[in-house]
This record gives C-alpha cells, sequence and structure tokens, in this order.
C-alpha cells in the first residue's frame, strides 16, 4: 500500500530538461547519428559533448590535464538521456510521443537488455546486478512507446535507460502510468516525457533527516527510492499543458487513481535539481499545470 508519508509537503522535484515544444517528428535520415538530440530546440548542457567555457578567472592551466567529468549525455533514436555514473543509471530520459511513433510492427520478444558500451566500465550496470537483486530492470523510456522503429525499440534495453525498480510497481501501477502517457499521445499532436529517479530524505528515529538507498550488485548500481514522469502535453489548439507524477519504489495499489500521483512541478524540481518551467517558458506562454483537482 502507498505509505502517506512519501512525499513531505513543500518538498520538492526537479528537473531540467529543456523539452522543446514546437518538434516535428522526422524518422532515421541524414540525421540519424544525431537521434533526437538533433531535433531537440532546448536541452540541458547543450555543450556537453566537448569542454564547457568556464566561467570566471581560472587559469587555463587548471584544465591541462583534461576535467574529471562532464554531464554525460547520450542521444539515440528514441530518447535523449543524460546519464549518472555514481548511481549507474539516468539522471533523466526525454521521449517525443505522437502516434507515429506508437504504431509499427517492433517486437519486444526481440531485444534484449545489454550494457551500454559507451559508459566506461567503472560506472555503467551489467545484467549480473540485476540478477537475484529482488527488483525488476525498469524502463524510463518505455519500450512500448517505440513501436515505430524496432531499432529505436531496441535501444531502450541499453541498462543506461535502467533502473532498479519494485516488481509490483514496475508491473502495475507505473506500468498504467505509461498506457496513460501513451493514450495522451493518441490525443494530442505530441508529448514530451521525461522521467527519472528519485533519491528523497526521510525522518529516522532520530529525529533527523536522511538520504538512503540501496544498491545492488558488484557495481553498487542505486536503487531509487521514487520516481518521476512529466507530461508535457502539445495540444492542437496550441496550448501546452504539463502534467508531474511521482510514484515511490515499492508497492503501490494500481486501483489507486493516477491523479492521486500528481505533484507540483516545483516539488520535482526542488528534489532532482532539475528545472522544466524556465526552459518550457522559452517556448511558449501559454502553459497549464495539471495538478490534483485540477478541472480538465
Amino acid at each position: 500500500m502507498l505509505r502517506s508519508r512519501w512525499l513531505l509537503p513543500g518538498a520538492a522535484l526537479a528537473l531540467g530538461a529543456g523539452l522543446g515544444a514546437a518538434l516535428t517528428r522526422r524518422r532515421a535520415g541524414g540525421d540519424a547519428a544525431e537521434g533526437l538530440l538533433g531535433r531537440l530546440p532546448v536541452v540541458p548542457v547543450v555543450a556537453a559533448a566537448g569542454p564547457p567555457a568556464l566561467l570566471g578567472s581560472a587559469p587555463a592551466e587548471l584544465t591541462k590535464y583534461g576535467l574529471p567529468g562532464l554531464a554525460q549525455l547520450r542521444s539515440r533514436e528514441s530518447y535523449v538521456l543524460c546519464y549518472d555514473p555514481r548511481s549507474r543509471s539516468a539522471l533523466w530520459v526525454i521521449e517525443q510521443l505522437n502516434r507515429d511513433t506508437l504504431s509499427g510492427a517492433s517486437e519486444r520478444a526481440a531485444c534484449d537488455f545489454q550494457e551500454d558500451d559507451s559508459v566506461h566500465e567503472y560506472h555503467r550496470a551489467t545484467n549480473a546486478d540485476y540478477r537475484g537483486s529482488g527488483f525488476d530492470r525498469g524502463h524510463l523510456a518505455a519500450a512500448a512507446n517505440h513501436k515505430w522503429s524496432q531499432k529505436a525499440m531496441r535501444d531502450t534495453f541499453y541498462l543506461s535507460n535502467i533502473a532498479p525498480q519494485d516488481p509490483h510497481l514496475n508491473q502495475n501501477a507505473w506500468n498504467n502510468l505509461e498506457k496513460y502517457s501513451r493514450s495522451l499521445a493518441r490525443n494530442n499532436r505530441n508529448v514530451y516525457v521525461c522521467t527519472g529517479p528519485l533519491f528523497l530524505p526521510r525522518m529516522e528515529a532520530d529525529g533527523k533527516m536522511y538520504v538512503k538507498y540501496q544498491v545492488i550488485g558488484k557495481n553498487n548500481v542505486a536503487v531509487p527510492t521514487h520516481f518521476f514522469k512529466v507530461l508535457i502535453l502539445e495540444k492542437e489548439s496550441g496550448e501546452i499543458e504539463l502534467r508531474s507524477y511521482v510514484m515511490p519504489n515499492s508497492p503501490v495499489d494500481d486501483k489507486i487513481p493516477l491523479e492521486r500521483f500528481l505533484v507540483p512541478i516545483e516539488s520535482i524540481e526542488r528534489a532532482s535539481g532539475l528545472l522544466f518551467v524556465p526552459n518550457i517558458l522559452k517556448r511558449t506562454s501559454n502553459l497549464k499545470a495539471i495538478t490534483a483537482g485540477s478541472k480538465r
């Protein structure tokens, strides 16, 4: 059952994904190498592929041996991902859904979970990490969202797009949220879906707040305490609608209405260290946020 303490009042969860609103989907063509990243008008850390311009007066000598880390973006046919080498999973994943992406003959049975060789071996998860852990390999970008291309669907099986997820949650309430996202894509021009893990604090017996989470496997893959999913709907009218959800990474009664998991976007932004709204407002001033109890 869902615990009432899963989200503290006023706590915030955050994601800055530059989810552009004015996108038209292009099938893999001349820009196939860039994938979705080449089609997003606003993306976080757009210069992450190379050394960023350093602010302030730090001398160039400080970077003579390179920088130990930068934001790790991965652009694939079906999604853009920002990888977190510490957790062995993604900070966030962005997908674009519409009627075209949801139709096709791609088969999940033709896909296998696989290591992401683009991630350094010190920092990536393996299938062995999940074996016997009691957790499902939970998709962030869902496989069923990308029936339009077998390769696009196969790309969702990279373990960089996977996080340890409670089996009951993965197969029930979270699956319902994914299905709902697809239903919205059938009735809107586009739906941009941003999904990621959260590691939220909770009060322990000593009255202090702690962030605690399990790790699994020899690579210490982090088990999120919660997951978020932010939906940005492009209405046929031109209005942009925002819906943001958080679910605990534990068994959840799938009879609980999905609207019970709606949270203010500010709570996701605060908790995740990411930002949505400023990026969206770069594209439109016609934004409506749906929260629990809002009139549809």
